[in-house]
């Protein structure tokens, strides 16, 4: 590929577009595996997209190219996205690999750690599951107690983790620990943990969407290598807020605001439009309206706040701003969603509904936790407060 310097960027469309329109197959236009509750079928055409994504690096364009990544700039990997959605195309590695663990890895992680875990991360050859909350640890994530102990070649993990997505298909688990219960967030560690062990038990949850994306999982005596720790020991909190940085701004992301068809298009088909072409509904086009602006808006905001934030490797409050207002709008969307479809929105099986109006209402139903995992909307507004604007906490008075 020629080296465009992140400058000559209608040289690089070029190029993408006549790679996408040569590698990926027809067939798999429109579809969409991220988030799925188990792995997909792996017909033919999905495994030669994934080889050829793998193969190129852009299943992770910007990791470096060492790595198996793509090297792209910033730039260049928004127009690469650009001209996938053009064409309905969908990557086939996304998951909390490349959107989370990936990236913390790279910032924090020794080139050890680097090596083994980060190509077969590209190459979408490994899944990941995250191991954070528990029973009695939510929002209040430092006063976790699954333990960590020190065996003398390795570590030994004992203790329970709940709402652990996709940990009944994962390979590996980036886990929290206590390693030290004389303090609270300086004796958390951060460490790797292979699902593939006889101390690990998973029970998945059944959520009102009909699916099971979030698991309890157990650890007995489970076996983590000495180089699996990443950071310093008791160093794992200031990691952990690191990767939540990253777990944030993908749920402010494209993922949660949208998808391949607007708003406005579905509403054109379902409820038709008026002599001007426009939507019929007059009060329903003005909130349709109004919806696009604040995604539109949001989408800007993200996209400077990525620019804003380029070679700071400390966490920072930003993303909980872009997290509350993401996870609101991909909510308001689906609401629109199936009031759009109308009684077409409110099937759950049978002939009489299209593929993607059953999508539509599980959706819109698991769409209601997006405003509570991965730090809840009341978290979020607290750490605006207190981090960005700086307002005294709120005393009870005596």
């Amino acid at each position: 590929m020629a080296d465009f310097g992140g400058t000559d960027l209608d040289a690089f469309r070029a190029e993408a577009r006549a790679w996408l329109e040569e590698n990926f197959p027809k067939s798999l236009r429109g579809e969409d595996t991220y988030g799925q509750e188990g792995p997909a079928t792996e017909t033919e055409d999905r495994k030669r997209w994934k080889q050829a994504m793998a193969d190129k690096g852009w299943g992770a364009p910007t990791w470096p190219k060492q790595y198996g990544g793509g090297g792209l700039s910033g730039p260049e990997a928004r127009v690469l996205q650009q001209e996938m959605n053009r064409i309905g195309a969908y990557n086939p590695v996304a998951g909390m690999g490349t959107s989370m663990f990936g990236p913390t890895l790279l910032e924090y992680g020794t080139e050890d750690q680097k090596q083994r875990h980060i190509p077969p991360i590209v190459r979408g050859e490994l899944r990941w599951c995250q191991g954070y909350s528990e029973p009695g640890a939510g929002s209040d994530l430092a006063s976790l107690q699954t333990k960590c102990e020190d065996a003398g070649d390795h570590w030994v993990v004992n203790g329970q983790k709940i709402w652990t997505s996709g940990a009944q298909y994962a390979d590996w688990c980036f886990c929290l620990v206590r390693t030290d219960n004389t303090k609270k967030h300086e004796g958390i560690s951060f460490v790797l943990i292979n699902m593939h062990q006889p101390g690990v038990e998973v029970r998945p949850i059944k959520l009102i969407a009909g699916s099971s994306p979030f698991c309890e999982t157990f650890f007995t005596n489970a076996r983590v290598e000495k180089n699996d720790m990443v950071g310093p020991l008791h160093g794992g909190w200031t990691v952990a807020k690191r990767l939540l940085q990253h777990e944030r701004s993908g749920q402010s992301g494209g993922r949660m605001t949208g998808g391949q068809a607007t708003v406005a298009d579905i509403a054109k088909k379902y409820v038709g439009v008026d002599e001007k072409g426009r939507i019929a509904d007059l009060d329903l086009r003005s909130r349709i309206a109004a919806h696009m602006i604040d995604a539109k808006a949001h989408s800007l905001t993200l996209a400077r706040a990525v620019a804003e934030a380029k070679g700071n490797l400390n966490p920072n409050a930003t993303t909980s701003v872009m997290k509350n207002s993401g996870t609101q709008i991909g909510q308001m969307r689906s609401e629109l969603l199936v009031e759009i479809m109308g009684h077409q929105g409110l099937g759950w099986e049978g002939d009489d509904f299209t593929k993607e109006e059953l999508s539509t209402v599980r959706q819109w139903l698991s769409g209601k936790a997006t405003t509570i995992f991965g730090g809840s909307q009341e978290i979020q507004n607290n750490i605006i407060t207190k981090r960005i604007l700086g307002l005294p906490e709120l005393t009870q008075k005596q």
